[in-house]
C-alpha cells in the first residue's frame, strides 16, 4: 500500500480537469475488447428505448463473440443492431462515425454508410461526424444504453480490436472479418458505469450527434440499468469525473481539460505514475514529467507503449517524436526513475498497446481515448473518465493499485500475489519489481529508439503537420492531409 497524504487537493475540479463529477452506482474497468464486446453485446439486447454509438470507427462485419457459435442471436455488429432493434419496436439505435474513418472502411471493403443506412432498419441511423477542424479526428469511443449503463475507454468496435487477455501467439479468433487475415496480438481498456455518471455520458453523446449532424435527440425515459454477467464492479456509489478535450471549431471555444488533468497528476504524483499509451509523443506532458524526474524525491514514471506505431508513416511521425522526447526525459533523469517499456507475448512478438491509462499513486484511475500525444491534448475530441479517492478512502486506494497491478501482471505473464510480492521486496519500487520479472517469454520490454534518419529529425521536427498541438498552430499544408487514417 502506498503512502496517503492527508493533505491532499482535490486533481478532479470541475471546469478545469473535467465537465462534470457524477456519481456511477456502478463502475467497472473492463480489460481488453474480447471482454468488452461480449459484455456490450449483453448489454444492447437488454436495451429498452435508446442505444448511442459514438466513435472514431465502427466496422458492421466484426463478431462480437467468436466464440458464441450457438445463440440464435446474430454475432455481426450489424447485423445485431439490426436484430436487436427488429426484436424491440420501440427501440432506436443512433451510430456516429469519424468521417474520414469511412474512407478506410471503403477501403477494406466494409458497406457504405448510404447502403448501410437502406440495408438497416428505419431505426437504426447511421451518420458521419465532420465537425471538427481539417485533418482532426472525432476520437471519442462511447456506448450509451438508456442512459442508464455507459462505456467509455479505448476499445473500438472495428476490426482488429478483438484479443483475449492471454494475448496468445496464435490465436485462431483473432482474424479480419471477410478476408480473415491475421492481425497482430492487441491490448486496450475501456470502463463501464451506470447512474448519473451514465446519464452524464448521455448528455455528452447527444450533443456530439446534434452538432455532427444538426439533429437534436431527446433523453429516453428512466430505466435501471441491464443486469449483466461477468462486470465485475471496480467501485460502487463512487464520483466519476468526465474530461474531454475539444478543438476550437465553428465558433466553440476549445477545450483542454484532459491536458490540465494530465499537467495536474504528473505536477501532483508522489511515488508512481504509471501510464498505458499508444504514443509518447506529447512535448508539453514531457517536459512536465521532466522537471519531475529531476528532484531529488521525485516519483517513479512507468509507461507501457506498443514498440512501434500501426502504420510507415504513422511511425515516421510518432516514432520520431518518441525517440526526441525519450532524449528529452532520459537527460533529465539523473536518478534513473523513468522507463518505457514494450509488451511481448510468449513466443516474443509485440502486442500492440492501444490502451489509454494513468495511475497515480494509490489515489487516481483514468481510462478514456486520450494518449499522450499532441492531438489527444488539444486537436481531435476525447473523451476520459478519472475516479480519484479521497484521503480516507482506503478500500478504494487499495483498488486502484490492484488494478496498476492486475495490468502489469498480465504483461508480465505473472500472478497479481507474484507481482505485489516483488514489488514489497523492492521496498515498492514498481521499476525495480518489474526488472525482478523479465523473462524470456511473455514480458515488458525495456524499450531503445532507434537512430532518427535525415526525414525523421529535419522534416517532422516540429511534428505540426501530423500532430499538431491546437488548431491555430496548423499549418497550410495541413489541407492535403485531409486523408490520413490515424489509427483510433
Amino acid at each position: 500500500m502506498e503512502q496517503v497524504t492527508v493533505s491532499e487537493s482535490p486533481i478532479l475540479r470541475p471546469g478545469q480537469t473535467c465537465w462534470r463529477i457524477e456519481q456511477a452506482d456502478l463502475a467497472a474497468v473492463i480489460i481488453d475488447a474480447a471482454h468488452y464486446f461480449r459484455i456490450v453485446r449483453d448489454a444492447m439486447q437488454q436495451a429498452r428505448h435508446s442505444i448511442l454509438l459514438i466513435g472514431w470507427d465502427f466496422d458492421t462485419r466484426i463478431e462480437l463473440d467468436p466464440e458464441d457459435r450457438e445463440s440464435a442471436v446474430p454475432n455481426t455488429l450489424g447485423s445485431f443492431l439490426k436484430w436487436v432493434v427488429k426484436n424491440n419496436p420501440e427501440l432506436h439505435v443512433h451510430l456516429l462515425k469519424w468521417n474520414l474513418g469511412a474512407l478506410q472502411s471503403l477501403g477494406r471493403g466494409e458497406t457504405p454508410i448510404v447502403l448501410l443506412n437502406w440495408l438497416m432498419s428505419s431505426r437504426v441511423h447511421f451518420r458521419l461526424d465532420n465537425a471538427h477542424p481539417t485533418a482532426a479526428a472525432h476520437h471519442q469511443k462511447i456506448v450509451v444504453i438508456d442512459d442508464a449503463l455507459a462505456f467509455c475507454g479505448g476499445i473500438d468496435m472495428t476490426a482488429d480490436r478483438w484479443d483475449t487477455r492471454a494475448h496468445a501467439d496464435d490465436d485462431p479468433r483473432r482474424r479480419r472479418p471477410t478476408t480473415h487475415r491475421r492481425y497482430k496480438p492487441w491490448h486496450d481498456v475501456t470502463t463501464a458505469a451506470t447512474g448519473d455518471a451514465a446519464r452524464a455520458l448521455g448528455d455528452l453523446a447527444r450533443d456530439r450527434w446534434e452538432r455532427a449532424t444538426g439533429e437534436k435527440l431527446d433523453p429516453p425515459p428512466p430505466v435501471e440499468p441491464p443486469s449483466l454477467k461477468g462486470l465485475e464492479p471496480f467501485a460502487r456509489r463512487v464520483p466519476v469525473a468526465i474530461s474531454r478535450t475539444m478543438p476550437e471549431y465553428a465558433g466553440r471555444k476549445a477545450i483542454h481539460e484532459i491536458e490540465a488533468l494530465y499537467l495536474s497528476a504528473i505536477r501532483t504524483v508522489e511515488r508512481v505514475l504509471y501510464i498505458e499509451s499508444q504514443y509518447f509523443a506529447s512535448r508539453t506532458l514531457a517536459e512536465a514529467m521532466a522537471a519531475r524526474l529531476s528532484e531529488p524525491d521525485g516519483p517513479e514514471i512507468v509507461v507501457i507503449n506498443p514498440d512501434s506505431a500501426d502504420g510507415w508513416l504513422e511511425e515516421e511521425v510518432m516514432g520520431s517524436s518518441r525517440a526526441r522526447l525519450l532524449r528529452l526525459v532520459r537527460q533529465a533523469d539523473v536518478h534513473g526513475r523513468f522507463r518505457l517499456y514494450t509488451p511481448v507475448t510468449e513466443g516474443g512478438a509485440d502486442i500492440y498497446v492501444h490502451a489509454k491509462v494513468l495511475v497515480m499513486d494509490d489515489r487516481l484511475l483514468k481510462v478514456g481515448s486520450s494518449n499522450i500525444n499532441n492531438r489527444s491534448m488539444g486537436f481531435d475530441t476525447e473523451c476520459d473518465l478519472t475516479i480519484e479517492a479521497a484521503p480516507e478512502d482506503k478500500d478504494l486506494r487499495k483498488r486502484i493499485v490492484t488494478l496498476r497491478h492486475d495490468l502489469l501482471s498480465e504483461h508480465l505473464g505473472v500472478s497479481i500475489a507474484t507481482f505485489e510480492e516483488a514489488v514489497r521486496s523492492a521496498n515498492g519500487s514498481l521499476i525495480k519489481a518489474i526488472e525482478t520479472l523479465q523473462s524470456d517469454g511473455r514480458s515488458l520490454v525495456s524499450f531503445e529508439p532507434p537512430e532518427l534518419n535525415m526525414l525523421e529529425s529535419e522534416v517532422l521536427a516540429e511534428n505540426e503537420l501530423l500532430d499538431p498541438e491546437r488548431t491555430s498552430r496548423r499549418n497550410k499544408a495541413l489541407r492535403f492531409l485531409r486523408w490520413l487514417p490515424w489509427a483510433g
